[in-house]
C-alpha cells in the first residue's frame, strides 16, 4: 500500500484580504491537508514597548494574536470550512483558545507562552478551557470549531448529524 503523507501549508499574516482568498482557493483545488495560520509577522505595531521593538525577524506572541485570529477567521471562511485550520499566534489562555476555535480553527498550537510560564501552562489552559466550554454551553471542543460563522456552521453541523444517522442506520443493517 502506498501511504499518502499528509500536506499542511503555513501562511503568514502580513498577506492582504485579497491575497489570503487567492490562497484559498489554490489550496482548494490542490486538495491540501491542513493549514497552519499564521507564522509569524514582520509588522512592528505602535503598542511595541521593549528596546528591541525596532529589530529585524518575525515577531511571534501577543502582538500576533488579532491578525492571525483574523486571518483564521477570513481563512475558514474563504474555505467554508472544508480545510482544517491550526491556529497560531498570540494564544496564552483559555479565552485566546477559544477565540481562535469560533474563529474557525480545528485545533490550536502554543509555543511563546510556553517559554514564558513553562510546560504547566497547559493543564492550567486545558482545565479553563473546559470550565469556559461549559460556561458557554458547549460540551466539546469540535462543537466551538466555526461558531462564528453561522451559516457554515449550522451547514457542516447539519452534515455530522446526517453522517452519524448513517452509521447508526448502516450499523443496524449489519447487526439485523
Amino acid at each position: 500500500l502506498q501511504q499518502k503523507t499528509p500536506l499542511l501549508v503555513k501562511i503568514a499574516p502580513d498577506l492582504s484580504n485579497d491575497e489570503l482568498r487567492d490562497i484559498a482557493d489554490t489550496l482548494l483545488e490542490c486538495k491540501v491537508d491542513g493549514l497552519i495560520v499564521s507564522n509569524t509577522t514582520n509588522q512592528r505595531p505602535s503598542s511595541l514597548v521593549s528596546p528591541n521593538s525596532k529589530e529585524v525577524g518575525g515577531l511571534s506572541g501577543r502582538p500576533l494574536k488579532a491578525r492571525s485570529t483574523e486571518c483564521i477567521r477570513l481563512m475558514y471562511a474563504h474555505t467554508s470550512g472544508c480545510i482544517p485550520i491550526i491556529g497560531v499566534g498570540g494564544v496564552s489562555d483559555a479565552h485566546d483558545v477559544f477565540e481562535k476555535l469560533k474563529a474557525g480553527a480545528s485545533l490550536v498550537q502554543l509555543y511563546s507562552v510556553l517559554a514564558y510560564e513553562g510546560a504547566g501552562v497547559v493543564t492550567r489552559i486545558r482545565h479553563d478551557l473546559a470550565k469556559l466550554l461549559r460556561e458557554e454551553g458547549f460540551s466539546k471542543v469540535e462543537d466551538v470549531v466555526g461558531y462564528d460563522h453561522e451559516e457554515i456552521y449550522w451547514e457542516k453541523r447539519q452534515e455530522n448529524l446526517m453522517q452519524k444517522r448513517k452509521r447508526v442506520s448502516d450499523e443496524a443493517v449489519i447487526q439485523g
